[in-house]
């Protein structure tokens, strides 16, 4: 066998394994993506698309809020509460994160400000989701169209320090959250300001901050997923309201 046909041979199998280990990630992100519950995927009819991102209308004159999906949880999973935020007048933007990684795509949010010429937003994120919306927000902070960051059941990291930041912070989390580093999340407080609102919503856990069935190491609710649902919209559409 020729040294060329050698080399060919050596840069076929290279690419076959390459592709193999590329389809198996896939299918085993698939397999590990928590996909939206029938009441959420309804709760999506109401939204449109702006490409891969889920906007449910409000009205353009108020505050538009901006989400990061949770890690490996499918964005029409938190249809529910973001459906029913927009019925108040705020238009929700849930973005679509690469393999539903917010890690992946921290600056989501700068293409939907760009593109649809938001004056004033607040961006949050569930879980990791809220750890990058806080990154987001501490490299945009001197903003005037940012006006607040909400966290569910998330933290800021030191590279998302808000510590400075002058505008509202809002923090919900559920009394029986199983995934939730807890330590983290009160060493976490040195990074966030005096204004802070801190809200615990009794016997929700944290799969319940979407819709999307049980999470892995999460604890058992004690309330229903529409209970924690509706104490989400209600929490969240009172903090908008005084912004």
């Amino acid at each position: 066998m020729s040294k060329t046909k050698k080399w060919k041979r050596i840069a076929l199998i290279s690419l076959l394994g390459l592709i193999s280990i590329v389809v198996i990630a896939l299918i085993y992100l698939k397999s590990v993506t928590y996909t939206p519950t029938t009441e959420a995927l309804n709760a999506a009819k109401q939204a449109t698309y702006k490409g891969n991102t889920l906007v449910f209308k409000g009205n353009p004159k108020k505050v538009s809020v901006i989400f990061y999906q949770g890690a490996f949880v499918d964005n029409a999973s938190y249809s529910i509460w973001a459906n029913k935020v927009a019925e108040a007048g705020f238009t929700v933007y849930l973005t679509k994160q690469p393999l539903n990684l917010a890690v992946l795509g921290g600056n989501k949010a700068q293409t939907i400000i760009d593109s649809e010429k938001l004056s004033s937003y607040v961006i949050g994120g569930h879980s990791l989701g809220g750890v990058m919306a806080s990154r987001f927000a501490a490299e945009n902070q001197e903003s005037s169209a940012l006006k607040g960051v909400f966290f569910l059941a998330s933290y800021p990291d030191e590279k998302g320090s808000l510590k400075e930041f002058g505008g509202s912070v809002l923090s919900i989390v559920g009394s029986k959250d199983g995934v939730l580093n807890w330590a983290a999340f009160d060493k976490s407080k040195q990074y966030l300001p005096t204004q802070t609102n801190f809200q615990t919503i009794q016997g929700g856990n944290h799969a319940g901050f979407g819709s999307y069935g049980d999470q892995k190491g999460d604890q058992k609710a004690k309330i229903t997923n529409q209970e924690q649902q509706d104490e989400v919209v209600k929490i969240l559409i009172e903090w908008l309201q005084k912004i």
